[in-house]
């Protein structure tokens, strides 16, 4: 073997280091996996985390919990590395639970304004919906394979799929990949668990750069292609996951359109680009999954950093409408995050064109239910996508210069700044979008071969080609990297994210006044975007306030009635009752005692006499 097979395959490591605990038969182990699927995930994490912890050196100099946020964002990084190592469920959970424990530190940050706090409780419980799914999901391998190791319970995957819940007719394995499916949907906000990630944008712009690139919001996605040996057996739960992310790909990303927010519109193109990730999975395109994940991560990083670089240079104002014209007062953030729009629209050469159009091509060879409807979201949600983005660059980067008419703009006296120019950001805060703009740009050119048609992922990664050929064909139709940009110039998702980019040149510097015209056309539509589809208004007054109701209902009636009244205060009430009864047969005086042995006997001879006559 060379030197450079060597290094293209890598070293495998799995090891159990101790056992922490014995129940039974099930062992509960503390070790470590690292494959190729793990090792790209440490070098997403690491970099990305380095990235932002360079980043916020500058950003949040002067915050007042400087300290606490290097000591937040530290942990979130450790609670996600633990989670990509681990080699059996038990410490998988565990960093699962830790990285949503520190979102929720993160998210509130700044825990005295009410939004943050909001925020971060709506991300926190939401968390713990998807959650109970995914302990459920556990709890049944552990159940029916007798190990939470990932090895042994997927050599038992073929065992598992013969099986059925008791007293139903599901089958076992599909109950298990959609309660595990339904974890990876809280983690990887998809619908109608996403609902959390958009107000997540409360929390400092290097923790949104950090939740939604690299850690937290990826958990889900890993998780499922980490299992893809359990998930390749129930084509019901792969067709479930399919859909789910198609919705969330295409109906997300209307939502980017209408936003006025900077770091909103970047949030839910993150929405948009989980549910790509979630369509290859369902079509079994695991490699094409977390290839995306990988590009998506270095893009969207570079996005939002160069957000709250445009947020520094613009004093705080985060409102696009009172932006335009900051390329010449901020040159370096307007070329790197104007690679980051190319990169996630899907130019060609560009990171995000090699695993974007393999999404699309992927799915366009699935045969599985829903794969259609996914087919056509993902087509659509490429020209959303540009549309959005670059409606989001044009007005903060091009244009007419409106920062002296934001009515909300103040300088750090607390007067009315109407001539405050924007500003180039320090090179602490540019430093880490020029490091992120190379991979970017390069990443999906230099990896997409051993990736998606090599064997970097051998051994962690398992499709059944059989039942699931989208792979196969995927590589049959793959001749390098140039052929496959000569190629999707060719194709629709081209000249759709060009006709995306053109719509919003002429919409936003052309013709700036007919999107007014467009909205008041349209306001029915546009009220149902503004409302986020009403999920906000249906979990706040029909779920929130229901469970408020029941709560209600149990301690009025359960608790303070039948627990303290019938049963605590009943209790003590009775044994008093019985007890006035039981005091007036004792008045100390000896004829009584007499006098009741004597009835006592007679009423004792009076039963015998009467049993045995």
């Amino acid at each position: 073997m060379t030197l450079q097979s060597v290094a293209m395959d890598g070293a495998r490591f799995n090891e159990t280091l101790y056992t922490w605990m014995t129940l039974g038969s099930l062992k509960m182990e503390v070790g470590f996996l690292v494959d190729g699927l793990t090792a790209m995930m440490m070098c997403v994490v690491t970099f990305v985390s380095l990235m932002v912890h360079i980043y916020t050196i500058g950003y949040m100099e002067e915050d007042a919990g400087y300290n606490r946020f290097f000591a937040y964002i530290s942990l979130f990084t450790f609670a996600m590395l633990m989670l990509v190592m681990s080699n059996n469920m038990l410490q998988l959970f565990f960093g699962w639970e830790a990285v949503g424990l520190v979102s929720y530190l993160l998210i509130g940050f700044w825990f005295n304004k009410p939004s943050a706090i909001f925020a971060n409780m709506k991300a926190f419980l939401v968390n713990r919906v998807g959650d109970f799914g995914f302990i459920l999901g556990i709890a049944l391998i552990a159940a029916n394979a007798g190990t939470l190791n990932y090895g042994e319970v997927f050599a038992k995957g073929e065992e598992l799929s013969r099986l059925t819940m008791p007293g139903t007719g599901w089958m076992l394995i599909t109950v298990i990949c959609i309660c595990l499916f339904i974890g990876a949907m809280g983690k990887s906000a998809q619908f109608p668990l996403h609902v959390w990630l958009p107000d997540s944008m409360e929390g400092p712009t290097p923790i949104s750069a950090l939740i939604h690139a690299a850690t937290m919001v990826t958990a889900g996605i890993f998780m499922v292609a980490r299992m893809s040996p359990l998930f390749e057996f129930s084509d019901t739960a792969l067709s479930f996951i399919m859909v789910i992310g198609a919705i969330t790909a295409l109906f997300m990303g209307f939502l980017g359109i209408i936003q006025n927010d900077i770091k909103r519109v970047i949030a839910y193109s993150t929405l948009s680009q989980l549910g790509y990730m979630t369509v290859a999975l369902g079509a079994s395109a695991y490699s094409v999954a977390v290839f995306h994940l990988m590009t998506h991560a270095f893009l969207k990083a570079l996005l939002f950093l160069a957000a709250g670089s445009v947020i520094i240079g613009m004093h705080h104002n985060q409102d696009i409408r009172w932006m335009g014209g900051v390329r010449k007062y901020m040159p370096i953030t307007w070329i790197t995050f104007l690679l980051g729009s190319l990169a996630l629209i899907g130019t060609p050469f560009f990171s995000g064109f090699y695993s974007k159009d393999s999404i699309i091509e992927v799915v366009g060879h699935s045969h599985l239910w829903g794969s259609s409807f996914a087919y056509f979201a993902v087509l659509a949600g490429v020209f959303v996508t540009a549309f959005y983005s670059f409606r989001l660059y044009f007005l903060v980067f091009h244009g007419t210069e409106r920062y002296g008419n934001n009515p909300d703009a103040h300088d750090s006296h607390g007067h009315h700044a109407e001539h405050q120019e924007p500003h180039e950001s320090p090179w602490v805060v540019y430093l880490p979008l020029i490091l992120l703009a190379i991979p970017s740009v390069i990443i999906g050119y230099l990896t997409i071969q051993p990736m998606l048609f090599g064997d970097f992922f051998r051994d962690a990664i398992f499709v059944n080609l059989e039942r699931h050929p989208g792979m196969k064909e995927l590589t049959a139709l793959f001749h390098g990297p140039v052929e496959m940009v000569i190629h999707g110039l060719k194709t629709a998702p081209f000249w759709l994210a060009l006709s995306g980019v053109g719509l919003a040149y002429l919409l936003y510097m052309v013709k700036p006044a007919w999107p007014a015209v467009i909205q008041r056309a349209l306001n029915p539509a546009y009220k149902l975007l503004e409302n986020k589809y009403y999920l906000d208004w249906f979990n706040e007054n029909v779920l929130a306030r229901g469970a408020r109701g029941l709560g209600m209902v149990l301690w009025k009636v359960g608790d303070q009635k039948l627990i303290d009244g019938a049963v605590v205060n009943g209790s003590w009430r009775l044994v008093g009752w019985i007890s006035g009864l039981v005091r007036q047969l004792q008045s100390g005086y000896i004829y009584h005692y007499a006098f009741g042995m004597i009835i006592g006997v007679f009423v004792l001879m009076t039963y015998f006499v009467w049993l045995n006559r």
